[in-house]
């Protein structure tokens, strides 16, 4: 079975805006129903250290859900060691929404990542019921995916490297904002996703299919993920590992009733 970590915000990652260990919840429930054995570890810089030995109990998908340490600390550098390890071995990596600020220590960051928010800069419209626009047309994350409306924050104004493809957008003051994006660093595959302020984001049906396809793609490149990939394709169903508007329903019914719908 295909192993995904996530890291949840606790300690010197977590901040007063954001739940993380209900979001956190909510995806891993959402990567356990895409085929995933998931694991949730609230110490960020302990569980990415212990990325940096190659073994075959090593996770192929890092999921990244933490905010920004206001502080330097002595774990950085092994911190990020086992990142850079991680994906070295190429193994898959799914940052969501806070992340953008997270790992100042890593000076890489923002080229793994594919952008970044920028103090003073980049914001956020207040948080509300919006519509995000989504170019099915230009991956397999989004592949016969609709617009939809979710309740969450709108990044606005990050600094993306103008290679990355937005797969998902929303309109603020008139211009187009990226808040999906997926692509290759070195051996491994990284996608954002700007949203899931709350576990409020993850009860719209295209936005929980978006990340079970968002890491079902950056798991492909391990090992295990390949051979999940290989499962999928030779399955008469329809897939979560490409999931359209029209599977959204069959797909993913249990999570409407599960602990995370609207944080409860």
């Amino acid at each position: 079975m295909t192993r995904a970590l996530i890291v949840s915000g606790s300690g010197r990652y977590a901040d007063p805006w954001h739940p993380f260990a209900q979001t956190s919840a909510c995806v891993a429930q959402i990567l356990r129903d895409a085929g995933f054995e998931v694991a949730i570890d609230d110490d960020t810089d302990a569980a990415l250290a212990r990325l940096a030995p190659a073994s075959p109990a090593q996770p192929d998908l890092l999921v990244v859900n933490v905010g920004n340490p206001q502080q330097p600390s002595d774990a950085d550098a092994a911190t990020r060691a086992g990142l850079v390890a991680h994906l070295g071995r190429g193994g898959g990596l799914l940052a969501l929404h806070v992340a953008a600020t997270s790992f100042p220590a890593i000076d890489e960051w923002e080229s793994i990542l594919g952008g970044i928010w920028v103090r003073g800069t980049t914001m956020h419209p207040d948080y509300s019921r919006s519509r995000i626009r989504v170019f099915g047309n230009r991956h397999p994350i989004v592949a016969g995916l609709s617009d939809f409306e979710v309740d969450d924050e709108r990044y606005s104004d990050l600094r993306v490297d103008p290679a990355m493809v937005p797969l998902a957008t929303h309109e603020y003051e008139g211009r187009e904002h990226p808040l999906l994006w997926a692509h290759e660093y070195g051996e491994a595959r990284v996608v954002y996703d700007a949203l899931g302020h709350d576990a409020a984001s993850y009860d719209a049906a295209e936005h929980r299919a978006i990340v079970a396809n968002a890491a079902r793609w950056a798991a492909a490149t391990s090992a295990t993920g390949r051979a999940l990939a290989h499962d999928d394709a030779a399955d008469d169903r329809p897939g979560i590992a490409c999931l359209a508007e029209r599977d959204l329903e069959s797909a993913l019914p249990e999570l409407d009733e599960r602990q995370c719908h609207r944080g409860k």
